[in-house]
């Protein structure tokens, strides 16, 4: 009977070594420390981070039915440090959109522009849309029919060919469901130009959905920023600084405003 060498053994157990670090790919890369300076942001309770996506475009976790607005899911929570410098320790390699609770009801959140339709790229959140095709996008939305009886375009990327939106959606009026409650969800939606013309593609992405008191609804700030959107995390430290919104003055971020 033949026994291997001691230099074949060694080549079989780096070639299996190596097999096994492609089929683990991502997984077992070294996770990294994300660092997020939130400055001078006041009654912060919460930074979190949520890997919302897979490689495809699909949602890693189902939209949860029973989700609360003040207690978001996230994949991880970050450990406040010092004054206002928040830290995940060991963040798995991945994108996240980072999500941020303070006090006196705001939720602050980042997100990307999944696809909507089979084999389409990711788009960034800062990607931008021509003037003409905003107006007609926004001007569809506003006179087309909807179970919710607010629908609003929050922000709009895309180019010639492909416009995706993140879209509001709430409906406060009487429904079937607990007297006095009203239903809230965001999604993304998406127009492609098709014969001369934008047309909505059916199919959309259902990014979260929340069943509460209408007046509850009506006191909260839920605000959406490109800045936490798309966090690309690999084996490498990152630091992020970042700025809650003022309560006052202009309202430069798009979402829920209290009313």
């Amino acid at each position: 009977m033949l026994v291997p060498s001691n230099a074949v053994v060694s080549m079989l157990l780096v070639s299996m070594l190596v097999c096994l670090l492609l089929l683990l790919g991502p997984a077992a890369a070294e996770a990294a420390k994300v660092t997020v300076d939130l400055g001078d942001s006041q009654g912060v309770t919460l930074v979190g981070a949520l890997r919302r996506w897979d490689q495809d475009g699909n949602l890693r976790r189902p939209v949860d039915p029973k989700a609360q607005i003040d207690a978001p899911y996230v994949d991880a929570k970050a450990v406040k440090v010092a004054r206002n410098q928040w830290v995940f320790e060991n963040l798995p390699p991945g994108k996240y959109d980072l999500l941020i609770m303070a006090q006196d009801r705001l939720r602050v959140e980042g997100w990307e522009y999944a696809p909507v339709l089979e084999f389409d790229p990711f788009l960034p959140p800062d990607a931008t849309v021509e003037d003409d095709a905003r107006e007609f996008i926004t001007e569809d939305i506003k006179g087309s029919r909807h179970y919710e009886n607010k629908v609003v375009p929050l922000y709009m990327g895309g180019d010639r060919k492909t416009v995706r939106v993140l879209v509001m959606l709430i409906r406060d009026k009487p429904t079937s469901y607990t007297p006095g409650a009203g239903t809230m969800r965001h999604e993304i939606w998406q127009y492609t130009w098709n014969y001369g013309g934008w047309q909505k593609e059916k199919r959309t992405r259902v990014l979260d959905r929340v069943l509460l008191q209408v007046s509850e609804l009506r006191q909260w700030t839920w605000l959406w920023d490109a800045k936490l959107g798309g966090i690309e995390v690999k084996d490498s430290p990152v630091s992020i600084e970042y700025r809650l919104p003022k309560r006052s003055g202009t309202r430069e971020l798009k979402g829920l405003y209290p009313y």
